[in-house]
């Protein structure tokens, strides 16, 4: 598997790339191409173009979850793939794959849309649509998780304003929050954005889901931005004690949680253009 990073709230340096609060990866795995994660705007598309990736030719669109920088991204990726049926080129329609609380609308502070801003039917015109609160294999080896198990004691316990559903409103646990992970030769790779869920909680689900102890790498956002003591002290007795081969935590993980992790773990740098290879 080949993970290329498209977008993070990091550029990596003499890599004339564009970086954005939000978070995109090109994975290619097994023969598919999936995009996972679209960020905010249309950096993504950029750097893609920048990078050499064809954005109309991938098999799965994957979405970690339904806040505005993983999912407004899909407005001008729509437009390509709109302007490639008026211009007659050639392109794929990708599987979007996602949790069934994706598209709702999510607020928060008085803003009145943190969620996608477009919807499922919409959305469907352009893409086929699964989604699932299981598991969902993309590969023989590539799964997206679906709605994670949280069971430890420390994680995913606040939530981040509202999630509106059809009839009413309620605090908003980021339920829909999920990952890939990837069964490499020598263990897993758990492949996150911004890990509403628990980093942990996270890891320990693709354990079981994979039926592999093993983990090699955890790459992408631990949700720890100015951390309760409980929180960032768990996630760090974990990661000791789990001992992956690499970590690159980037996105939504502040300085202060990077160095405690950088104790605890062989942590990596992540920026946009960053490329990594799994056998």
């Amino acid at each position: 598997m080949d993970l290329t990073v498209l977008v993070d709230n990091n550029t990596l340096i003499d890599r004339y790339f564009y970086g954005e609060p939000g978070v995109s990866y090109f994975i290619e795995a097994e023969g598919k191409r999936i995009l996972f994660d679209v960020g905010y705007s249309d950096a993504f598309i950029k750097n893609a173009r920048k990078m050499n990736v064809d954005l109309l030719n991938i098999d799965f669109l994957a979405l970690s979850h339904g806040h505005l920088d993983h999912t407004w991204g899909l407005d001008p990726l729509i437009r390509i793939y709109t302007e490639a049926v008026l211009e007659n080129i050639p392109h794929k329609k990708p599987t979007l794959v996602a949790h069934p609380l994706t598209f709702l609308t999510k607020t928060v502070n008085g803003l009145g849309e943190i969620g996608s801003i477009i919807s499922e039917e919409k959305l469907s015109k352009h893409f086929n649509i699964k989604l699932s609160k299981d598991p969902v294999w993309l590969t023989e080896n590539l799964v997206f998780l679906g709605e994670i198990e949280r069971k430890n004691d420390f994680e995913a316990k606040s939530p981040i304003g509202k999630i509106v559903k059809p009839d009413f409103e309620e605090d908003d646990y980021l339920m829909d929050d999920s990952a890939l992970v990837y069964k490499s030769s020598k263990g897993l790779v758990i492949i996150t954005s911004c890990s509403h869920a628990g980093i942990c909680n996270i890891v320990e689900y693709a354990k079981k889901i994979c039926d592999d102890d093993r983990v090699i790498d955890i790459v992408g956002g631990f949700h720890l931005l100015n951390p309760s003591e409980e929180q960032l002290q768990g996630t760090l007795e974990y990661i000791q004690k789990l001992q992956p081969d690499e970590v690159h935590t980037c996105h939504c993980t502040d300085l202060n949680s990077k160095i405690a992790l950088a104790n605890v773990a062989n942590l990596k740098e992540v920026g946009v253009g960053l490329k990594l290879e799994y056998e």
